[in-house]
């Protein structure tokens, strides 16, 4: 007779246990294939520029805000709103008003550091653009899966709209 037939139950089932517990732990350990150079898509790549790289240390939120006055015409205005600190790094959004309308939103910092970022801001972003153009304000609804970046795109574009209407 076989030695895991009727006169051996239990080792049976420590076996069948001890296969299961490796089952999952080895399928636990995969990590899903993620392409190192995904492409984010908002309207234009953030510039890495004096203005817009991040600050060097600091643990407020909102730190910097910057505004550059007219883009040329003086119903057009460009202002940039405070960098937000994020759990997973900055965020900050520039807004262009023409006519009193919201016309443009970008995003000047957002987290970039790893696949992972890039994946989630590359649908997020876009997203959150078209619902502060709709919008015409910040009062704009959060993306499933980038609630970090959502809130700190709100408040960043809220501190660019308030800068623009003072």
């Amino acid at each position: 007779m076989h030695a895991l037939r009727k006169n051996r139950p239990l080792r049976r089932i420590v076996l069948a246990g001890a296969a299961t517990v490796s089952g999952m732990v080895l399928l636990l350990s995969l990590k899903p294939h993620t392409s190192p150079g995904l492409a984010v898509g908002s309207a234009a790549p953030a510039p890495r520029s004096a203005a817009s790289a991040p600050a060097g240390s600091g643990g407020s939120s909102g730190s910097s805000s910057g505004s550059s006055g007219s883009t040329g015409s003086s119903t057009s205005k460009s202002v940039t709103g405070d960098t937000v600190q994020t759990r997973w790094g900055p965020v900050q959004v520039r807004v262009t008003i023409k006519g009193g309308k919201l016309t443009e939103v970008t995003a000047v910092q957002y987290p970039r550091d790893n696949p992972r970022d890039q994946e989630i801001n590359s649908y997020a972003l876009p997203q959150l653009r078209r619902e502060a153009l709709a919008a015409q304000s910040a009062d704009i609804d959060m993306v499933s899966g980038a609630t970090y970046t959502s809130t700190g795109y709100q408040q960043s574009l809220q501190s660019a709209l308030d800068s623009a209407a003072g």
